[in-house]
C-alpha cells in the first residue's frame, strides 16, 4: 500500500463520452472488481473504445493522487502470483475439474490482497485472450516462468482503476478524443490474434521444462 502525491493523466476507452464516472456502477467481475478502469496510454484507451467495428472515444481525466491509498500490483511486495490471486478472486470463469477448483481456491487463500483498503489499484490488465494463459497455469499446463514470459510478450499495458468513492471524487474530466474503429478495432483484433499465436506456441511447441514451477508444485509446498 502506498500513498502518492502526484496527478496522473488517465484515459478511459468507451463507445460514449463519460464526463462523470459513477461510483458503484459497472461490472463487479472485472480484473480488480468493481471500479472505473483507465490507462495511462492514450493508444490503449482507443483500442478499448472500439471492441466492435464502431467508433468510440478516449476520455481523458486528471487523477489527483494526494491522500489516496494506492496498491500497485507491479511493485514489491507483489508478484505474478499475487496478481493472479486478484484475478481469480474477481473474474468469473469455468473451473471444470477438481484440480482447477482446488488450485483457484489455494491461490486466492494463500495470496490475499489488500484491495479492500485501496482507493486506486494499478497493475497489468488481463484481457480475455491473455487470460487463457492464467487458466493454463491453473490447469498445470504451463509453468510460472512461461506465464510471466507470456505477460511480457503480450505488452498488456497497465490499468489504473479507481475503486473507492474518494478516488472517483479525485477524477477531473479533461475531454474526449474520437477513436476510429477503422484504425483501433483493427489493431485490437491484431493483438487478439497475436495472443492466440503466443498461446499456441507456448502450449504446444515449447519443450517441457522439468525445472519449472507449476501450480501443483506451489500447492504441494503448502
Amino acid at each position: 500500500m502506498a500513498t502518492m502525491s502526484e496527478v496522473l493523466r488517465l484515459y478511459h476507452g468507451s463507445p460514449i463520452r463519460v464526463k462523470r464516472p459513477l461510483f458503484g456502477v459497472g461490472n463487479p467481475y472485472n480484473d480488480y472488481g468493481l471500479g472505473f478502469y483507465c490507462t495511462e496510454s492514450f493508444e490503449l484507451a482507443c483500442e478499448w473504445a472500439c471492441p466492435k467495428a464502431k467508433d468510440g472515444f478516449a476520455n481523458a481525466y486528471d487523477l489527483e493522487l494526494a491522500g489516496l491509498r494506492v496498491v500497485d500490483l507491479d511493485a514489491e511486495p507483489y508478484g505474478t502470483i499475487e496478481w493472479l490471486a486478484v484475478l481469480f478472486a474477481n473474474r468469473q470463469f469455468d473451473v471444470p475439474t477438481s484440480l482447477m477448483e482446488a488450485a483457484k481456491s489455494y491461490v486466492v487463500a494463500r495470496y490475499p490482497s489488500e484491495l479492500g483498503e485501496a482507493d486506486v489499484v494499478v497493475g497489468y490488465r488481463a484481457d480475455d485472450s491473455y487470460f487463457s494463459f492464467a487458466r493454463a497455469f491453473l490447469e498445470n499446463r504451463i509453468s510460472l516462468a512461461q506465464l510471466e514470459r507470456a505477460m511480457k510478450l503480450g505488452g498488456l499495458g497497465r490499468q489504473v482503476v479507481a475503486v473507492s468513492e474518494a478516488a472517483f471524487g479525485a477524477l477531473r474530466f479533461v475531454g474526449a478524443e474520437p477513436a476510429s474503429a477503422s484504425l483501433w478495432h483493427e489493431k485490437r483484433m491484431r493483438q487478439d490474434e497475436k495472443a492466440r499465436q503466443d498461446f499456441d506456441r507456448i502450449l504446444h511447441k515449447e519443450p517441457f521444462d522439468p525445472n519449472g514451477v507449476y501450480m501443483l508444485d506451489l500447492m504441494r509446498e503448502g
